[in-house]
């Protein structure tokens, strides 16, 4: 049991995830600064996280993840979807499938033209690179001095392969870097791996980060509140051990908590739209009716096949030898199948809706994995995952009790928008096309969804409306932006509007979703928010 003693510190980090962790090694770098890092969540020591295809069980482990549902989803036949979020050292990167992706320029430059002056493209790449420990070295587009590993994979499935190749078939190219010059098409992904084994967040930034005497980690303590005195976040109201304990930031208090739990930490800090927090008996501090609005996210659907080869990772009496040889070659030389991501190819394709940049990403699997890998799914197969990358719905988070452990209303409103109705249908024809390649034909497969009588424009939608999950990429509910536009929560420096002493830091700030995963682009952000702060903070 952690014994916290010391109450004061010069910033505050609410959330050790992707973003947190980031922060806290960064400004712990100045021996000047005290830095508290505080983590709802256990220490990163499952091996579950390590091991990367644990990644096939960390649903499971429902200690691990805040386990968040949707409300019903309209657009969806009213499901409410499973939204995993990290609730450990190292936060959603400690849980995701490690797949390294930036997205585009263009991304960026659509941030910067709604109001975040200073994250346009030439200005966040400095910051992907100084992040990054690139296994090739350093380039144009990638760093080789940063804590974050960036590796290729060490093994991958011939399945995934056959993917790759089958990129000939649909007249796209051969991708080896998707965070180069060309991202057009398919091939494998690289991965936060080092040594074979995952490399979250709090694995890259935290374990030298942890030696540090300026630098406090605590786990298991669940902020409750930010302390607000005449218009500045002098603190926070955590609870820990079971008591309530009171820690003092004499700068600033770092809300990196995610696109989730930022935006009802500040409602339950009074900071939101006056007329929700009214409903919620919580006193309006400062009005700031965008709090909990814009949320995006990628929704995923999945064209399955099932295969009479057992070349895939599966369950089955045949797979049994296979799996016993890959503990071996793993525990003794962190290679073999259990490094793998599962994840392993992927790619950026366009429909006929696309304008100049990819609308649709893919991630192909060689098994089956059913229900976010809660369920077992015997036998043999393989499957491509694709999702709108830029999707026009929006939707809200919003509190349903001031309880800071109580369930939220997580409202995304998929599909809502009928212009991703219709990419959502055009992604599923185009993965269908990539299976239907001839290398994979000696698999001896058959689809298994949507299913060779679901065909039509109507048929593959309410095939979707009926299977389609998250891809965990929520972002958007505390928006960046210029300070007199009402939409947004935070300045184009991560302040919130109204305060002083208290700023955003994670995917929450995001204007818009990137085209990609978006881990990189969250630890991204921490290492240019780390700068600002220290230019702001640091003695001359």
């Amino acid at each position: 049991m952690q014994t916290q003693t010391k109450t004061q510190f010069d910033f505050i980090i609410i959330g050790a995830g992707s973003a947190g962790a980031t922060l806290a090694a960064r400004l712990s770098e100045n021996p000047e600064f005290s830095v508290c890092l505080i983590e709802a969540g256990v220490k990163d020591t499952s091996p579950f996280i390590h091991i990367p295809f644990g990644l096939a069980f960390l649903a499971r482990l429902t200690h691990l993840g805040w386990s968040h549902n949707t409300a019903p989803q309209q657009e969806l036949n009213n499901r409410r979807l499973f939204w995993p979020r990290g609730k450990v050292l190292g936060g959603s990167s400690s849980l995701n499938a490690m797949c390294y992706i930036r997205g585009v320029a263009q991304d960026y430059q659509r941030w910067s033209d709604a109001g975040a002056k200073g994250w346009d493209w030439q200005s966040v790449l400095p910051y992907f690179i100084k992040s990054e420990k690139q296994q090739h070295g350093a380039s144009e587009y990638h760093g080789d001095a940063g804590y974050l590993c960036v590796d290729d994979l060490r093994h991958t499935n011939p399945l995934s392969q056959s993917f790759v190749n089958a990129a000939e078939h649909v007249d796209l190219a051969q991708v080896k870097d998707f965070n180069g010059a060309e991202h057009h098409g398919l091939g494998f992904y690289q991965v936060t791996q080092i040594n074979g084994q995952r490399c979250s967040s709090a694995k890259a930034y935290l374990s030298n980060a942890m030696a540090r005497s300026n630098l406090t980690i605590l786990t298991q303590a669940h902020v409750e509140k930010i302390i607000v005195e005449q218009g500045r976040a002098t603190g926070v109201q955590l609870h820990i051990n079971k008591k309530t304990l009171l820690l003092k930031a004499n700068k600033e208090v770092l809300l990196c908590a995610g696109a989730i739990n930022s935006p009802q930490l500040l409602m339950l800090s009074g900071l939101g739209p006056k007329e929700h927090l009214a409903d919620q008996s919580i006193a309006t501090i400062v009005d700031l009716p965008a709090v909990g609005q814009n949320l995006q996210d990628h929704l995923d659907v999945l064209v399955q096949y099932r295969c009479k080869s057992n070349v895939s990772y599966g369950l089955s009496l045949a797979a049994i030898p296979t799996y016993v040889k890959a503990a071996y070659t793993y525990t003794f030389k962190h290679k073999g199948m259990l490094s793998s991501n599962i994840a392993e190819a992927g790619g950026f394709d366009k429909t006929e809706f696309a304008g100049e940049e990819c609308d649709i990403q893919y991630h192909f699997l060689p098994a089956i994995l059913q229900d976010h890998g809660r369920s077992n799914a015997l036998g043999h197969g393989y499957g491509l995952h694709v999702c709108a990358l830029y999707p026009q719905s929006r939707g809200e988070i919003r509190l349903l009790s001031k309880d800071p452990q109580g369930e939220l209303h997580i409202e995304p409103r998929y599909l809502s928008h009928p212009d991703d109705q219709k990419v959502a249908i055009a992604a599923v024809r185009k993965a269908r096309e990539i299976l239907a390649a001839e290398d994979f034909k000696p698999y001896q497969a058959r689809e298994v969804l949507p299913g060779a009588e679901v065909q039509t424009d109507a048929q593959i939608l309410a095939f979707i409306r009926a299977n389609s999950q998250s891809i965990y990429h929520p972002v958007g509910t505390c928006k960046m932006g210029l300070a007199e536009d009402p939409t947004t929560v935070v300045d184009e420096n991560l302040k919130v509007k109204g305060m002083s002493g208290l700023r955003v830091v994670d995917a929450s700030v995001m204007p818009s979703l990137i085209g990609g995963n978006t881990n990189a682009a969250t630890i991204m952000i921490a290492e240019r928010a780390a700068d600002l702060i220290k230019q702001e903070h640091s003695s001359a």
